[in-house]
């Protein structure tokens, strides 16, 4: 696992999504953008066909996603519900009957900060969704992604990472009162986990797992969000106007970018990003919108959420 320390990349939080893959043709490459469709998944869509990779996107609203991605070369779409099992392994045994290798899987789409929503399982749906999903889908995936030999798989966390560690014990909030930060908090640590876990079993094989926080952006993500409370936490003044501080979503998809193609992070892994560069490593009370929190980048929680994660959704990573 590499060091948890900026490496001095040259880029940083206004670089364009684009411009993140520093020049590299990614023509043969195949990818795989869950909810490249909309706000800085289509932004990380945009920017890897742009270079010449062949992009899917699976979409849980075929429709929207075919209007998003008109005109677009190199993409193709597929129906994917990140909330549903049988969903992720139709996707899974699709391309895999279809496609040999995986070189980029950006495991980009979520849910935020939603009311209390449980799947078909009875498991609370951020977590369902945000983390569970992914794991169950990257599984799948798992033998395009050894045969691809040089793959890399980027699982989109936040800094809302900052507010709630995992709750190994209750993870649907069955013994505790439902909090819908609180519960966004756990799913974005837990995405920063699974990269830490996944670069573990995966190096050997060639594959390296990357978490990035990809700052604040105004995007459908918000759709929970009434307008009072994103003027209350400063996210939007009276009129509408968003802070300065948000990126747009093409500069809010440059670290997915940067972290699934450029060549700065050959041979480094497990390790959170922001801003187009490895992350500081900060104090669990650190006051700051910057920086990775202690429990998001433990080996010995990344290990235990594995395991749960593994007995919830029943998936297994092949001879890893």
């Amino acid at each position: 696992m590499t060091k948890q320390e900026p490496i001095k990349s040259g880029y940083g939080m206004r670089t364009e999504a684009r411009d993140a893959i520093g020049g590299r043709d990614l023509t043969g490459k195949v990818a795989i953008v869950t909810g490249g469709y909309s706000g800085l998944g289509l932004e990380t869509t945009k920017a890897l066909a742009g270079a010449g990779a062949i992009v899917i996107v699976p979409a849980r609203t075929p429709e929207k996603a075919q209007k998003a991605l008109v005109g677009i070369a190199n993409v193709e779409q597929a129906a994917l519900d990140l909330a549903d099992p049988a969903s992720i392994d139709a996707f899974a045994g699709g391309f895999l009957s279809r496609t040999k290798k995986l070189d980029i899987l950006i495991n980009n789409a979520a849910i935020m900060a939603s009311p209390l929503m449980r799947d078909a399982r009875g498991y609370e749906a951020q977590f369902a969704t945000n983390h569970l999903g992914h794991f169950q889908l990257t599984a799948r995936l798992w033998p395009a992604l050894k045969a691809a030999g040089n793959a890399r798989v980027v699982s989109l966390s936040s800094i809302g990472h900052r507010i709630s560690p995992v709750d190994m014990d209750d993870p649907n909030f069955e013994r505790t009162e439902y909090n819908k930060w609180v519960s966004y908090g756990r799913a974005k640590s837990a995405n920063a986990l699974f990269a830490i876990g996944l670069d573990q079993r995966g190096a050997a094989h060639g594959v390296r797992a990357f978490a990035v926080h990809p700052g604040g952006i105004m995007t459908d993500l918000q759709r929970f969000m009434p307008e009072e409370e994103k003027r209350a936490m400063g996210w939007i003044d009276e009129h509408g106007n968003v802070n300065e501080r948000f990126k747009t979503p093409s500069q809010g998809a440059a670290t997915s970018v940067w972290c699934a193609t450029n060549a700065q992070l050959e041979d480094k892994g497990g390790v959170y990003c922001e801003d187009c560069d490895i992350a500081v490593a900060v104090a669990p009370d650190d006051p700051s919108f910057a920086g990775v929190r202690p429990w998001a980048i433990d080996p010995v929680l990344a290990d235990k959420l594995w395991t749960l994660s593994e007995r919830m959704t029943g998936a297994k990573f092949e001879a890893a």
